[in-house]
C-alpha cells in the first residue's frame, strides 16, 4: 500500500463519504419508524439502526479496500492477539450517540476512521438528521459538507481570558463531577451540550474551544472525529499525560479520559490537573 497520506486519494475519499451517507440513510429508515431497543452485555443500548449501518459500512469497505481489516463496535470481539498485528485498519462506530437516537434529538453520527500505526489518520463523521458531514485527513486538511457546499474548517485561536468567553462542550447524556471541577477552574466561559462525536467536530470547526471528556468512552467513539480535529489543527490528548490519544495499544478498547483543544493553555491545563486530582 501507499503511505497513509496518499492512500486516501480524492476518488476514494468521495466514495467513502458516499458510503457513510448511505449508512446514515439506513439509520434514518429506522429512525422514522418504531425504534426497538435491546441491551448489550455492557448495558449499552442497541437498535436495528446500529446493525443496519454496520452492515452497510462493512459491505462498502470490503468492496473499496478489501485488504484492510475492519473493527466495528458491532464486531468488537476480535481478539487483541489478532488486532495487534494490524498496521492499518478501519475503525467504525456505525451509530455513535444511540441514546440521542432513541431520544430522537438528531445528535447522532456515523463514524469511519482509518487507523495507521495506532493513530487516526483519516476520518468521516456524518450526522444524518443534520445533513452534515465532517471529514479530515492527515496532511490534507479538514472539511465540512452541508447543503451541497464543502468548506475547509480550522480550529480557532483560544480567546484571551477576559476578552471573550471560552466555549466548552459537554456531553448531552454523560456528565461527571470531574467535568464540573474542571469548569470551575476556567476563566469566563459558556457551555454547550451536545451528543455524540459532534462535540469534537465543534472544536474542529472553531465553534468551541475545549471538550474535556472526563468519563468513559471507547476508541470507536472518538477516532474518526480525532482525525478531523487533528487535520483542522487541533489535538485530542490523554488528560493525564497530554499525549495524543492512540488506538489499538492494548486488549481493552476503552479510552483514557481526554481533552480536545484547538490549542494548549496553562489555564485549562491547571484546571484539568485539579479535576483529575479530585478523583
Amino acid at each position: 500500500m501507499n503511505d497513509s497520506k496518499s492512500f486516501i486519494d480524492a476518488p476514494l475519499c468521495e466514495a467513502l463519504i458516499k458510503g457513510a451517507v448511505e449508512a446514515g440513510n439506513a439509520i434514518l429508515a429506522v429512525y422514522e419508524g418504531d425504534i426497538r431497543v435491546e441491551t448489550k452485555d455492557d448495558d449499552s443500548p442497541l437498535t436495528q439502526a446500529d446493525l443496519a449501518s454496520h452492515r452497510s459500512l462493512v459491505a462498502m469497505l470490503q468492496r473499496l479496500t478489501p485488504d484492510v481489516p475492519i473493527l466495528s463496535e458491532e464486531s468488537g470481539d476480535i481478539s487483541y492477539a489478532e488486532r495487534r498485528e494490524w498496521q492499518r485498519y478501519w475503525l467504525l462506530d456505525p451509530l455513535d450517540g444511540t441514546k440521542e437516537f432513541i431520544k430522537r434529538n438528531g445528535e447522532f453520527t456515523v463514524n469511519v476512521a482509518l487507523i495507521d500505526q495506532g493513530g487516526p489518520v483519516f476520518g468521516i463523521v456524518h450526522a444524518p438528521v443534520l445533513g452534515t458531514t465532517w471529514y479530515g485527513q492527515q496532511g490534507k486538511g479538514a472539511f465540512k459538507q452541508e447543503r451541497g457546499e464543502t468548506t475547509e474548517i480550522r480550529v480557532r485561536a483560544l480567546p484571551e481570558a477576559g476578552s471573550e468567553a471560552w466555549k466548552i462542550v459537554g456531553s448531552r447524556s454523560h456528565g461527571s463531577s470531574e467535568f464540573e471541577t474542571f469548569c470551575e477552574g476556567l476563566p469566563e466561559h459558556e457551555r454547550v451540550s451536545m451528543g455524540s462525536s459532534i462535540k469534537l467536530c465543534l472544536v474542529a470547526e472553531g465553534k468551541a474551544d475545549l471538550y474535556p471528556r472526563l468519563a468513559p468512552t471507547s476508541e470507536w467513539d472518538t477516532a474518526a472525529a480525532q482525525a478531523v480535529v487533528t487535520a483542522a489543527g487541533g489535538e485530542v490528548l490523554n488528560a493525564e499525560t497530554l499525549e495524543p490519544l492512540l488506538c489499538n495499544q492494548q486488549e481493552s478498547v476503552l479510552n483514557p479520559f481526554f481533552i480536545v483543544c484547538g490549542q494548549r493553555n496553562e489555564r485549562w491545563i491547571d484546571a484539568l490537573q485539579v479535576a483529575l486530582s479530585n478523583r
